[in-house]
C-alpha cells in the first residue's frame, strides 16, 4: 500500500473509531490495516492511535497527523478535479464571527448547497483567535481591524455603526448631546480576542476621527453579550447598525450622537496565502463576498486580495 492509500486508511480509521470498520470501508483485511498503521507509526516515530477493547482514538500527534492527511488528500482531489473539470467538492472548514454569519451567510446557504452539492461545510465559532494554518481552517470571517499576520485578507464590506443606549440607561444618566458629555457616562466595553484590549471608542467629526476615553465597568468579548449589556442599561456602546436595527425601530435602544457617528468597521475574509486556493475555498470566498455586497446594510469594498 502506497503512502496516499495509507493516509486514506488512517483518516478512515480515525473517523470510524475502528480498525475493522475503517478496513471494511476500503475493502481490505483488518490485519492489513493494523500492519499499515503500525508501519506508519514506525516511520513517523510517534504513536498515532490509542487502542482500547471498545474503540480507537487518535493521540495528540494522531490528531495533528489526521489534519495533515486530510489537507494532503483534499489537495490531491482538488488538483485532479481541476484537470477533470469537476465541480468543487470536499470538506470546507470555516471559522466565523457568529452574528455576521447568522445575519449575512446562513440565510443564503440553501442556495450555496444547491449550487455546490459536493461541498461539506463545517462552520465553527470560537472565543479565541484561531491560527488557521495550525488548526486546519480553510478561511475565516472577521469583523473589525485585524492584527498583522501572514494571512491573505479580502475585505468584503464596511458596516455602518451607531452609538446607542437603552431607555433605562438614559433615564438614569441622561442622553449625551456632545462628545464632551461622555466624560460623565459609562461604556459597555468590547475586548479584542487577539489582545484582550478594550476596543477604542472613536467618533467621526469634522476635524477627523476623535477617540474618547470612557469608564467601562463591564466589558465582554462576545457580540451577543455586548448587545445584552447595552439592552440591560449597563452602559452605552457602539454597535453595527444591522445588529440593533430591530431594537432601534422598537424603541428598545436609542441612537445617540448622530452628528458624530462611529467610524464604519470592515468585514474581511482571511485565508492562508502560502498555498494555492482549492476550488471549494475559492467558490466559498466569492459566494460569501457576494452575500455581503448584495445586502443593503453593507457597503461593499472591492479591495484586491
Amino acid at each position: 500500500m502506497d503512502r496516499l492509500d495509507a493516509m486514506r486508511l488512517f483518516t478512515r480509521i480515525v473517523e470510524r473509531r475502528s480498525f475493522t470498520e475503517g478496513a471494511n470501508d476500503l475493502n481490505i483485511p483488518r490485519s492489513t490495516a493494523t500492519t499499515v498503521i503500525r508501519a506508519m507509526e514506525d516511520r513517523l516515530g510517534v504513536r498515532l492511535l490509542q487502542r482500547t477493547t471498545r474503540t480507537v482514538r487518535p493521540t495528540l500527534d494522531g490528531e495533528a497527523w489526521y489534519r495533515r492527511c486530510l489537507a494532503i488528500l483534499e489537495d490531491l482531489e482538488d488538483a485532479e478535479g481541476a484537470f477533470a473539470g469537476a465541480e468543487p467538492k470536499g470538506m470546507l472548514r470555516v471559522e466565523v464571527q457568529g452574528t455576521l454569519a447568522r445575519h449575512f451567510l446562513m440565510p443564503g446557504l440553501p442556495d450555496f448547497f444547491a449550487r455546490f452539492p459536493g461541498i461539506q461545510l463545517s462552520m465553527s465559532e470560537r472565543d479565541r483567535w484561531v491560527d488557521l494554518v495550525q488548526e486546519g481552517v480553510d478561511c475565516a470571517l472577521r469583523y473589525g481591524s485585524l492584527p498583522d499576520s501572514d494571512l491573505a485578507v479580502r475585505q468584503v464590506a464596511l458596516l455602518d455603526r451607531v452609538t446607542c443606549a437603552s431607555p433605562a440607561y438614559i433615564a438614569r444618566f441622561g442622553a449625551p448631546e456632545r462628545l464632551e458629555d461622555l466624560a460623565h457616562h459609562r461604556l459597555v466595553g468590547i475586548r479584542r480576542l487577539s489582545t484582550g484590549a478594550l476596543t477604542p471608542v472613536v467618533f467621526q467629526t469634522r476635524d477627523g476621527p476623535q477617540t474618547v476615553e470612557m469608564a467601562a465597568p463591564f466589558s465582554v468579548t462576545g457580540p451577543e453579550s455586548y448587545l445584552l449589556g447595552v439592552q440591560l442599561g449597563l452602559g452605552l456602546a457602539q454597535l453595527p447598525r444591522f445588529h440593533v436595527e430591530n431594537d432601534l425601530a422598537s424603541g428598545g435602544l436609542v441612537e445617540l450622537l448622530k452628528d458624530t457617528p462611529p467610524r464604519p468597521e470592515p468585514v474581511s475574509l482571511l485565508y492562508p496565502r502560502s498555498r494555492q486556493l482549492s476550488p471549494r475555498v475559492r467558490v466559498f470566498l466569492d459566494w460569501a463576498a457576494r452575500r455581503f455586497s448584495d445586502r443593503d446594510r453593507a457597503i461593499p469594498s472591492l479591495a484586491a486580495d
